[in-house]
């Protein structure tokens, strides 16, 4: 291995078999669905509903038990509530992502869980290993990278997802994170495509690829979990209310 790609290991991450053409090929029908859009005026009103859609999606996955009008009501469960928090400030914390990811991660888990935690739990990590992790994530955002914008959504969603650094809610504090990501690196700059949505869709293999992730050592689970991805943002692109 090159000291390039030592330097730059989500690039490294990025040659393994089959993810180049497969996150260039969703990335390229990823664009020509927003080019269209962008070739007429975009309304903020179809971002707030991606950020629902994701909300409900998200809240579903996480473990609520509410209808998606009950969701969007604010009326849902104690989760659905964390979720529909989570989305009314997330996309204000793409600025703090992109120079203080930490910052950025401690904020999701803070909106998630309040109410739930005592307060001196909110956005702190369990444990010195949790802390640590999220040290290395961070750094690894803030660290430039040859690796695509999607690839680096889709770590940053499985690290937070399975390492669970906080006390709770890490799924919605992963989920949110991924999509600012994807924002914040110039995929999707409206928050038009609906990742939450396509997990919830694809869910068995949403699941067992992210318990591969974890579980698998070597890169075989984040291979599998990185092939997923490649499917999961195509569909991301079909949940967006860009299609209706």
């Amino acid at each position: 291995m090159s000291s390039a790609t030592n330097d730059d290991p989500l690039a490294a991450l990025g040659e393994l078999e089959g993810l180049p053409s497969g996150f260039a090929a969703t990335r390229d029908g990823v664009d020509a669905l927003l080019r269209d859009r962008g070739l007429r005026k975009t309304p903020p009103e179809l971002t707030t509903e991606s950020v629902l859609r994701g909300a409900c999606a998200s809240g579903v996955l996480e473990g609520s038990r509410s209808s998606a009008e009950e969701i969007r009501s604010g009326t849902g469960d104690e989760t659905a509530q964390a979720a529909i928090r989570v989305s009314a400030e997330m996309l204000s914390l793409v600025p703090v992502l992109r120079t203080a990811p930490l910052q950025a991660f401690a904020r999701l888990h803070a909106l998630a869980a309040k109410g739930i935690l005592r307060d001196e739990e909110l956005g702190r990590p369990r444990d010195g290993e949790s802390a640590e992790r999220l040290r290395t994530l961070s750094r690894r955002l803030l660290t430039p990278t040859k690796a695509p914008a999607m690839l680096v959504a889709a770590i940053v969603h499985a690290d937070l997802a399975t390492g669970t650094p906080f006390a709770s809610h890490n799924g919605l504090v992963a989920r949110a994170a991924e999509r600012l990501v994807l924002v914040a690196r110039g995929v999707d700059e409206l928050s038009l495509l609906v990742p939450e949505a396509a997990h919830l869709r694809l869910r068995a293999e949403y699941e067992s690829n992210l318990r591969a992730y974890a579980q698998a050592s070597g890169t075989n689970g984040v291979h599998a979990w990185l092939l997923y991805a490649t499917e999961a943002y195509t569909v991301a692109a079909e949940e967006s209310p860009l299609r209706g």
